[in-house]
């Protein structure tokens, strides 16, 4: 039953009920794939599935979402689950935390069925962190099920990622994605846009669907038209607009990669036109990638995005919001 919520991965539980019906779960996996595209749910499902007390279920693995012990992951109070999550105030997993998880896990069963983590951000254990975690990974409590969720395999240590099964998520195809946005109620209008721009990921479609984030887009990409842009309005405004994603700094960060990402689809197209030398291209942006290309050359418009690739890469590593987007800013003001 919880399987239906889960779209686009059906080869990835195909898989898991073959491991089950052979007796051959492993005790840790690494999910890796692109952000947004359904791990840390396929997690959650999973290690509901994992735990379930239904007898209906006890030769396949799928949750029956009836049973105490569905109903008590769905609630987060599963004695034998936990979560464990990057702190949105920290660059990494911390030691603590990870300490805590590995003496939990140290403890028996409370419910018989085994233990099951997800660690979100595993691409950010620190390295004390690993280190305390590899411990566990080598010699795992009879039972425990440890499900890792990161980006890709490169960003774990060896050591860990050996100690892992790998399952890789794909991106959701055309079908799928369409089959997410009628579950969502995304309008017909707007979804050939959001899947070109999510490349597949139905989080990071829900997230390019803000209304909002279209609206600042509009205004960028208007003041970036202008024969001399205001380099010092545009950084405010766009500051003004991270902050409106409220004061924690992780949803301002996700919001200004928002922004970029838009703007750089934007750069794409707008060299796309430039090379095929178009005087009208169509689509909803026409307008401004005329204007745009009469002004910017090719080399200019690949500087750009350049430019803006070394912004996202400052803001995966924590520079400082205001000073990562004026600087950028600042380029494209010149540059434009």
């Amino acid at each position: 039953m919880s399987w239906q919520r889960i779209i686009g991965h059906q080869p990835v539980i195909d898989a898991f009920q073959r491991a089950r019906a052979r007796g051959r779960l492993a005790h840790a996996y690494l999910f890796t794939g692109p952000a947004g595209v359904g791990k840390r749910l396929f997690a959650g499902e999973l290690a509901k599935a994992i735990l379930c007390e239904s007898d209906a279920n006890r030769d396949k693995i799928e949750a029956c979402d009836q049973c105490p012990a569905c109903a008590l992951v769905d609630a987060g109070t599963h004695p034998d689950w936990q979560a464990l999550a990057r702190p949105e105030d920290k660059n990494v997993v911390p030691i603590e935390l990870m300490q805590e998880l590995c003496q939990t896990f140290a403890l028996k069963s409370a419910r018989g069925k085994g233990k099951v983590a997800i660690l979100d951000d595993a691409d950010d254990l620190s390295a004390e962190a690993a280190n305390c975690f590899l411990k566990t990974l080598e010699e795992p409590p009879l039972g425990s099920i440890f499900i890792l969720v990161g980006s890709s395999p490169e960003r774990q240590m060896a050591t860990i990622r050996s100690r892992c099964q790998l399952v890789r998520f794909r991106p959701l195809d055309a079908e799928a994605m369409n089959a997410w946005f009628d579950q969502h109620g995304i309008e017909s209008h707007q979804r050939a846009r959001l899947t070109k721009l999510s490349g597949g990921s139905p989080g990071q479609a829900l997230a390019l669907a803000d209304p909002e984030l279209w609206t600042f887009r509009q205004s960028l990409l208007t003041a970036l038209s202008q024969p001399q842009p205001d380099a010092v309005a545009l950084s405010k405004s766009w500051m003004e607009f991270i902050e409106e994603a409220g004061k924690d700094t992780a949803a301002q960060r996700r919001r200004c990669h928002l922004v970029l990402q838009l703007l750089m689809a934007f750069l794409e197209d707008a060299l796309a036109v430039s090379l095929a030398d178009l005087e009208k291209p169509a689509g909803e942006d026409a307008v401004f990638l005329a204007d745009f290309c009469r002004r910017v050359s090719e080399e200019t418009i690949l500087a750009m995005l350049d430019r803006c690739l070394e912004a996202e890469f400052h803001l995966d590593r924590y520079v400082q919001l205001a000073l990562a987007v004026e600087s950028l800013v600042d380029a494209l003001t010149a540059s434009a």
